[in-house]
C-alpha cells in the first residue's frame, strides 16, 4: 500500500519529471487514490504537484511529465490517515516549505501528534500521517540544523511500520529511512535512487542494496551512506545485482499482466522444484519445522488459502499437524498459549502485510515462538526478521489478485510435506506440464462458463477436505476482480443453512479430488435435486460428470496434484469475467498489492 520513489542526479535533468511518472506507473499495482510529484531545482525552487486520482490523470492535469530538476520523489498514497484529497496527497511541505518529504506505511500516533504539533504552531494543512512524518523531521531540523540527526531524533517520536523520503532544497541530497516498510536503493551512473518497491528501479539500474529495519540512507549522486537511526554510526554495505527478472515488470505481449503471470505459473513452478532439489536451505527448513512442539500456519488472503490447504499436504503427507490462522486473529487466539518450542510459519507474498508483520514482532516481543516464512520479495521486512526463510522464487507479481505466488506457495507446502514424509520430490517434476495441460486444455470452456455465470450476482464455490482452501481462493479471485458476490465454503457445510439459496439454475461450483467423490456426489444432489446449476472440476470420474451440468476435467488423478491444477480454472474464470464485464483485473477497486495497514 502506497508507493515512494525519489532519485538524485549530479545535474540538471530536463526529463526528471518523466522518470518520475514512469515510475509511478511501476507502482501503482500496489493500489493508490492520489499521486504527487516534488521536483527540487539546483536554486532552491521546489515545484509540488499532486492530487486525487490516477497517475495519467494527474500527469495530464499537471504536466507532472514536464519538470526538471536535481533530485525529485514521487508518491502514490492509498488512504488511511485522511480522505483522498490534494490536501492530503504526498509529498508535503514542512511549515515554511524547505523541506519536502513522502512516506508509505502507517505512522500510528499520528492524531496525537498532530495535536502536539499544532500546539508548537506548526502549519499542518491535512491529516495525512505522512504530512506528520515530515513535521516530526522539521521540528528536530529548525532546532539542530542537521537533517542527518533530525532523522536520527524523529524516529524516536514516530511510532509504527513505515519508511519515507525527505530532502531539503539547499542540499542535492535525498534521505531515505526504513522502519518496517520496505526500502530498496539503486545505484547508477550519476545518480541513485530509492523506491519503497523494486519495478521502479529496475528501469533504470540492476545495482541494489536491500535496506534494513532501523536504517537511513543518504543518497547523493555519486553515492549512498547508510547510517544506524539510534546510534548515527555509518554502516558499511555493498549493493547487489537485483535477484528479479526485469522482464517481469513488463506485460510481455499479454493485455493484463494478470493472466501474463497466470500462463507463468508452469516456469515458475519448474524454477522452484529445482530450487528446491538443490538447497541447502530446505534441508534446514525442514530440519526447524520437523523439531515443532506445535506448528502454526500464518497468513491473510489467498496466502491465508494456501496454508489451510497447507495444513492437509502436513497431516496427509507427513502425519504433521499445522494449525492455519488467519494473520489478524492469531495473537488473540493463540498468543497467550504460544510457547518457544512452538514453530510460527508466516506465508507472505510482500513480505510487508502489517496483519503478518504483527504476530512477527509479537513472537519477538514476547520471546515466544520460532518464526519461519515462505516470502516472494527477498530483503522485505518479513524475510529479514525471520529465523529462517523459503522464497517463493516467482520474480515479480505486479497484477494485485495473487496467482502465480499462491500457486507457489502451495508447491511449497507440498514440497514441504514431501520432504517431512520422506517422499520425491522428483515425483512432483510432472506438474508445470500438467498446468500447462489445464489452461490450454480448458480456456475455451471456461470462457463460456465466464458469460454464463455474469448473469449471476451471486454463486457459490465448494470443496471438501483438501480442496476447501481451493474454493475459497476461487471465490475470493471472483470477489476481487469480478466485483461479484461468491461465497467459498466447506460442502457438507452448505447442507446447514446455506442450501436455501439455492433456486433453478443457481450456480454451484464444486472442487474434489477422486478420493473424496463419493462424498462430493452427495453434495452435488443436495443442489442438482433442486434443480440448481452444478459446474464441478475434477480429474475425471464418470458419476461426477454424469451428476454435473458442467464438468471440467483436470489432466491428473493425485489427490495431492488436484488443489494446485483446480486453481487454474478459478483465475481464468475470475479473469475473463472481469474482462467481460468491462473491469481491469490488474487493479481492482478498494484494495492493493501490500496492505501495510491493521
Amino acid at each position: 500500500m502506497c508507493g515512494i520513489f525519489g532519485i538524485v542526479f549530479a545535474e540538471k535533468k530536463e526529463n526528471l519529471g518523466k522518470i518520475l511518472v514512469d515510475a509511478a506507473h511501476n507502482l501503482t499495482y500496489r493500489g493508490y487514490d492520489s499521486v504527487g510529484c516534488a521536483a527540487f531545482n539546483e536554486n532552491g525552487e521546489i515545484q509540488l504537484k499532486k492530487d486525487v486520482g490516477r497517475v495519467t490523470e494527474v500527469d495530464s492535469k499537471y504536466s507532472l511529465s514536464s519538470l526538471t530538476g536535481l533530485r525529485g520523489i514521487v508518491q502514490l498514497r492509498w488512504a488511511t490517515f485522511g480522505v483522498p484529497s490534494q490536501r492530503n496527497s504526498q509529498p508535503h511541505f514542512d511549515c515554511d516549505g524547505d523541506l519536502v518529504g513522502a512516506h508509505n506505511g502507517n505512522v500510528i500516533n499520528t492524531i496525537s501528534l498532530r495535536e502536539e504539533f499544532l500546539r508548537e504552531g506548526h502549519l499542518v494543512r491535512g491529516e495525512n500521517d505522512g504530512e506528520i512524518v515530515v513535521h516530526a523531521v522539521e521540528r528536530h531540523f529548525d532546532r539542530l540544523g542537521d537533517l542527518k540527526e533530525a532523522i536520527i531524533r524523529a524516529a524516536m517520536d514516530l511510532k509504527g511500520d513505515y519508511a519515507y523520503l525527505i530532502s531539503h532544497k539547499d542540499e542535492n541530497a535525498i534521505y531515505a529511512v526504513k522502519m518496517g516498510s520496505s526500502l530498496y536503493v539503486g545505484i547508477g551512473k550519476g545518480f541513485t535512487c530509492a523506491s519503497s518497491d523494486l519495478p521502479s528501479i529496475l528501469d533504470l539500474t540492476e545495482e541494489i542494496l536491500i535496506v534494513q529495519d532501523g536504517e537511513g540512507v543518504r543518497l547523493s549522486p555519486d553515492g549512498y551512506q547508510i547510517f544506524n537511526l539510534k546510534t548515527g554510526e555509518d554502516i558499511l554495505r555493498k549493493p547487489g545485482k537485483c535477484p528479479f527478472n526485469k522482464e517481469s515488470a513488463s506485460k510481455g505481449g499479454y493485455p493484463h499482466f494478470m493472466l501474463k503471470e497466470i500462463s507463468e505459473q508452469p516456469e515458475k513452478v519448474n524454477n522452484l522444484l529445482h530450487y528446491l532439489g538443490e538447497s541447502p536451505q530446505f534441508e534446514e527448513f525442514s530440519h526447524i519445522i520437523k523439531s515443532a512442539q506445535r506448528l502454526f500456519l500464518i497468513g491473510s488472503g489467498s496466502s491465508f488459502h494456501a496454508c489451510l490447504v497447507g495444513s492437509y499436504y502436513l497431516n496427509k503427507l507427513a502425519s504433521k499437524t499445522g494449525i492455519p490462522v488467519p494473520a489478524g486473529a492469531f495473537i488473540e487466539q493463540y498468543g497467550n498459549s504460544l510457547t518457544e518450542d512452538d514453530i510460527v510459519l508466516c506465508v507472505s507474498q510482500s513480505g510487508e502485510t502489517k496483519d503478518v508483520i504483527n504476530v512477527v514482532n509479537f513472537c519477538r516481543e514476547q520471546k515466544r515462538g520460532r518464526v519461519l516464512s515462505f516470502v516472494n520479495v527477498l530483503g522485505s521486512t518479513l524475510s529479514l526478521r525471520s529465523e529462517a526463510f523459503l522464497p517463493i522464487v516467482c520474480d515479480l507479481e505486479i497484477s494485485v489478485p495473487a496467482t502465480k505466488t499462491f500457486i507457489n506457495q502451495l508447491v511449497l507446502f507440498l514440497s514441504l510435506s514431501f520432504k517431512l514424509g520422506k517422499k520425491d520430490l522428483k515425483e512432483l517434476y510432472e506438474l508445470p506440464k500438467f498446468l500447462e495441460e489445464t489452461q490450454n486444455s480448458l480456456t475455451p470452456q471456461i470462457q463460456d462458463i465466464a458469460r454464463l455465470l455474469l448473469k449471476y450476482d451471486d454463486f457459490y464455490c465448494l470443496g471438501y477436505g483438501i480442496t476447501h482452501g481451493i474454493a475459497l481462493e476461487g471465490a475470493l479471485k471472483i470477489k476481487e476482480v469480478v466485483y461479484n458476490h461468491c461465497e467459498g465454503a466447506y460442502s457438507s457445510e452448505f447442507k446447514h443453512g446455506p442450501l436455501a439459496i439455492v433456486y433453478p439454475g443457481y450456480p454451484v461450483l464444486f472442487i474434489t479430488t477422486s478420493e473424496d467423490s463419493g462424498m462430493l456426489i452427495s453434495h452435488i444432489n443436495e443442489v442438482s435435486c433442486r434443480e440448481g446449476r452444478v459446474i464441478t472440476m475434477a480429474p475425471f470420474h464418470p458419476l461426477l460428470k454424469e451428476y454435473s451440468d458442467v464438468f471440467l476435467p483436470l489432466p491428473s488423478n493425485e489427490y495431492y496434484l488436484v488443489p494446485i491444477l483446480g486453481t487454474v480454472p478459478f483465475q481464468l474464470l475470475a479473469y475473463f469475467m472481469s474482462v467481460e464485464k468491462g473491469n481491469d483485473p490488474d487493479y481492482p477497486r478498494n484494495i492493493s498489492k501490500t496492505l501495510t495497514v491493521d
